[in-house]
């Protein structure tokens, strides 16, 4: 079996971030390094907590955490969205208070910190806003150079937006730093809300989830109670979509990609209707897609899965170890 990747993640750390970032700790292809969070779902220090108290009661109390930005570029942080992930950013549910505090190092400075530690290994993945990839782009303007590559979980690429007709969350939260994160010199893999709404966790899921003989999964099906109510206005049922953790696995390459054309993205910084869509050039889906000049984002469209037994059979692969041990 070939080593792991060195793993940072980059969140806001709400209840799919959590899926997320449990399926990273799980994953045999992935060595989580480091983590930074950014205010979106709830505020970076906020976030920052309920990372450290996931950490510890998974049993990986060794991971830094790092808190990133308050504030987007442009205006203030609007307050995160407690109607989608509750007041506390995880469901309401209490975890086990971590003793452990995050580092002194900003989440731009771990990440080119780690970036220099790893050159030409580390993975990033963002499933937040993406103001702190920003700030590390200016503090280190080599860093598209020094990492392997960076996996965001944001934007819409034919499907409608979900905080404006046309933008997604984590983009609209901050699209001056998406636009500098989407123009840099680096090839960036975008998994939109195409595949992500397309992706469902059930109730079944969840009552799996909540049978496990372990806190980590136990945790993760009581938060997603409060996910999926949130959820049934939407589908019509008691499920969620798989937004940040849909972004891990294809970050670690844990599914296979059905279509994820290399094409033209923009990220729209005006004042009007269309701020933070993200503009993806598919006009060449009629030809297969051909190569097109300047392009340098890969847009996960489809993947070739169900992607829900691969989350659940990978967190219950290192929970069953974790049980044994």
């Amino acid at each position: 079996m070939t080593q792991p990747a060195p793993f940072y993640l980059d969140c806001d750390t709400g209840i799919d971030d959590a899926l997320a970032l449990a399926y990273l700790l799980a994953s045999p292809r992935a060595d989580l390094v480091g983590i930074g969070t950014v205010s979106g779902n709830v505020s970076a220090a906020g976030g920052a907590r309920n990372t450290l108290d996931l950490l510890s009661l998974a049993g990986h109390p060794d991971v830094p955490v790092a808190i990133g930005a308050h504030d987007p570029q442009a205006g203030t942080f609007h307050g995160g969205a407690p109607h989608v992930h509750g007041e506390n950013g995880i469901g309401g549910v209490d975890l086990p208070a971590s003793d452990r505090e995050p580092i002194e190092a900003s989440a731009a400075e771990l990440l080119v910190q780690l970036a220099h530690q790893y050159a030409g290994e580390l993975q990033v993945v963002a499933i937040g806003p993406l103001t702190n990839i920003a700030q590390a782009l200016r503090l280190e303007p080599k860093l598209p150079q020094l990492v392997a590559g960076i996996t965001i979980m944001g934007g819409a690429a034919l499907a409608p937006g979900n905080i404006t007709p046309v933008a997604e969350a984590n983009i609209a939260n901050d699209p001056e730093a998406a636009a500098d994160v989407f123009t840099a010199d680096w090839t960036v893999t975008m998994v939109p809300l195409d595949v992500t709404m397309t992706n469902v966790l059930e109730e079944h899921h969840r009552q799996e989830l909540l049978a496990a003989d372990h806190p980590v999964p136990r945790a993760l099906g009581e938060m997603l109670g409060y996910y999926f109510g949130f959820y049934v206005d939407i589908f019509g049922r008691a499920c969620s979509a798989m937004h940040d953790p849909l972004a891990a696995a294809i970050a670690v390459e844990g599914v296979d990609l059905a279509l994820a054309p290399t094409v033209r993205v923009q990220v729209d910084t005006t004042d009007g209707p269309g701020r933070g869509q993200t503009v993806c050039d598919l006009r060449g889906q009629y030809a297969g897609f051909p190569a097109q000049r300047g392009a340098r984002c890969r847009v996960v469209l489809a993947i070739g899965e169900d992607f829900a037994p691969h989350l659940l059979g990978t967190l219950q692969a290192a929970w069953l170890a974790a049980t044994r041990t």
